[in-house]
């Protein structure tokens, strides 16, 4: 997929940004119009898939079931909140939120991770409720839970 900025040609199309990869290299505005092109993406198929929901947008589509990482990433990433990234050795090395698969199968765990010593955890509380509040309205059930070292994550499964 070319964008039209040089450097910023990616094959395999769009990937939303789980915090787990590297920091990007396209530029933010090129970035920008990628997750807002697939964010509107996600809503089209939200509106044409859930015919019988009050407000099909505020209802999971049913390839973001089969495909929770990517559907809850791109929320997030769409709603402007940062991914966290790391280098090439696996250190992280910027804050914000990593999604990662959960436990059943169709949940997914939403943390707030940074550098070591970045204040990443004095933070996870506040990013992380905001975090919920996207994905609520986006039809997904975010419960916090406080973890090993008492640090906080969120659950986020398809709401019923």
């Amino acid at each position: 997929m070319a964008s039209g900025e040089e450097g910023t040609e990616r094959p395999g199309g769009f990937e939303a940004a789980t915090g787990d990869g590297p920091v990007r290299a396209t530029t933010p505005q090129a970035r920008a119009a990628e997750v807002r092109v697939a964010f509107e993406g996600l809503l089209q198929i939200r509106r044409l898939t859930n015919t019988r929901a009050g407000d099909p947008a505020a209802v999971p589509a049913p390839w973001e079931r089969r495909l929770p990482v990517r559907a809850v990433a791109l929320a997030l990433e769409a709603a402007g909140l940062p991914a966290s990234a790391v280098d090439d050795a696996g250190q992280r090395v910027a804050t914000g939120y990593r999604v990662s698969a959960a436990e059943p199968p169709a949940a997914v765990r939403v943390e707030w991770l940074g550098p070591h010593g970045g204040g990443a955890a004095q933070d996870e509380e506040r990013a992380l409720t905001e975090c919920a509040a996207v994905l609520t309205r986006l039809g997904w059930e975010a419960l916090l839970y406080r973890g090993p070292r008492r640090r906080r994550f969120l659950e986020v499964e398809p709401a019923a």
